[in-house]
């Protein structure tokens, strides 16, 4: 339980500040946040780590303080646009949160001009003054233009477009020819029907499906993700890299990857026609999409084709074209997992994604939705499916035979949905004379499936599909 300040004359926290100049200092173990006023606020900035000397209100109020000390600076790189008079530069951040320009001494523009986009630091902050010196340390270039505004995007955020060259090195000196030694220590898949389904602008295909009737009258449905683990090594720098950055980070017009492009669009790319180290995770199937057998390990597979998924679509709505009979299977048994999930407390969320026509240039010409098909819930349902085997192979019951033991495992999973939350969406919905049933997990499920079917194209619609995903991302089922 969160604690109170008790008497404390001193804490220590992290600002929160808005954009009056004002902040709020996040305590850690207490349960209220301490209002600091512009003129009480030194010169902190968002996420900086302070010293907060705690002075008395009016009774009721939420406690207040005066910060008397920086004690770390969560960043001291901004960027924004450079203003250049005969005498002095400023560069005026982007950031709404930053309630000051940086001053900047003509000696130090670093070839910046006026209205160019600049990257700058703060080289010092004397008490009482209200702007900081600093320096330009990049030009990103020309301020609307729509490279240099990426490029904005990623500075801002601390988002690297470049790799370090020991890191370009190491990528560069990764041997691309697998080899017969390699090829004998997997399961090969090269002979059996697969592809992969992917957005239409997609830069790279990390996972792909296989498909084929066994002997036995069982389905053999491959799901395959490229095995980055054979390339890159614990504790590399390729390794230490993608541990920094994490993921990939998706902007409207490019991608940042976690690693470098011969890797992430080549060698980890399951591209058509060439051979591709996997890791898999391979189900035996009955017509009613139960799982009969399953298998995990390391393949090689020959991807046969790749999909977009408007191309997999028309096929299943007309059920004709390239592996046709594969797609419709592969749809059908789909349409079977995800009836079972929604059985068990799924919920049917129906995710609209927002997209953007570019120009050559990259600037925006249009916006459209795009919606969930079946094309792209099939894929879903077979990783999912995947992921819930996995889980319950590295953890299983006591009662499973010839399964891994029991060992530490990282999940991801959703919580129990919010008390309050739930009523405040029951109280909505029934307004619009739909009814949320709460007695329980499954009820609130089902519920909450049947509302999203029977608002679609109604004007309350928005709405209620707003709230419903708000509140029901937090009760997925966990199966």
């Amino acid at each position: 339980q969160r604690k109170t300040y008790g008497t404390a004359q001193y804490v220590t926290g992290i600002a929160d500040t808005t954009a009056t100049g004002a902040a709020y200092i996040v305590v850690e173990g207490s349960d209220q946040d301490i209002y600091v006023a512009e003129r009480n606020a030194m010169n902190v900035m968002d996420k900086d780590k302070v010293k907060v000397r705690l002075i008395q209100n009016k009774k009721g109020r939420k406690p207040e303080g005066v910060i008397e000390e920086i004690i770390q600076r969560a960043k001291t790189e901004f960027v924004g646009t450079v203003q250049l008079s005969k005498d002095y530069a400023f560069l005026v951040p982007d950031s709404s949160k930053i309630s000051f320009d940086l001053h900047i001494p003509l000696d130090k523009i670093n070839g910046a001009t006026h209205g160019i986009k600049a990257v700058g630091k703060i080289t010092s902050w004397n008490p009482g003054r209200k702007n900081p010196q600093g320096e330009i340390l990049r030009v990103l270039g020309k301020s609307g233009s729509n490279d240099t505004e990426m490029h904005a995007i990623l500075e801002e955020f601390g988002l690297p477009y470049k790799f370090p060259s020991e890191v370009e090195k190491a990528a560069d000196h990764i041997p691309i020819e697998i080899t017969k030694e390699e090829i004998s220590k997997r399961r090969d898949f090269r002979d059996i029907i697969t592809f992969t389904i992917d957005p239409v602008d997609a830069k790279d295909f990390d996972d792909a499906i296989s498909v084929q009737k066994l002997k036995n009258g069982l389905w053999e449905i491959g799901v395959h993700i490229a095995d980055v683990s054979h390339y890159v090594k614990e504790n590399t720098p390729l390794d230490k890299e993608a541990y920094a950055r994490a993921t990939s980070v998706y902007l409207v017009d490019r991608v940042v990857p976690m690693l470098p492009e011969n890797l992430s669009n080549g060698l980890c790319s399951l591209r058509p026609h060439e051979e591709k180290l996997c890791f898999s995770a391979v189900f035996e199937m009955d017509d009613n999409a139960q799982v009969k057998n399953r298998w995990f390990g390391r393949t090689v597979i020959n991807s046969n084709r790749r999909f977009t998924y408007e191309e997999a679509q028309t096929v299943i709505e007309t059920g004709e074209g390239d592996f046709a009979d594969e797609i419709l299977l592969l749809n059908t048994l789909a349409k079977k997992l995800r009836a079972e999930r929604f059985k068990k407390g799924s919920i049917a969320f129906d995710k609209l994604e927002v997209k953007f026509h570019l120009d050559e240039n990259g600037n925006p010409t249009g916006v459209f939705f795009k919606r969930m098909k079946e094309a792209n819930l099939l894929i879903e349902d077979f990783m999912l499916l995947a992921n819930k085997c996995v889980a319950e192979f590295c953890s299983p019951n006591p009662q499973q035979k010839n399964e891994a033991p029991s060992a530490p495992f990282v999940y991801r999973v959703h919580d129990k949905p919010d008390g309050e939350k739930l009523k405040a969406f029951a109280d909505i919905a029934a307004r619009f004379g739909y009814k949320i049933n709460l007695k329980n997990e499954i009820t609130i499920a089902d519920t909450m499936n049947k509302t999203l079917k029977d608002c679609a194209g109604k004007p309350e619609s928005n709405m209620i599909r707003s709230e419903e995903r708000r509140v029901g991302k937090e009760c997925r089922s966990r199966w």
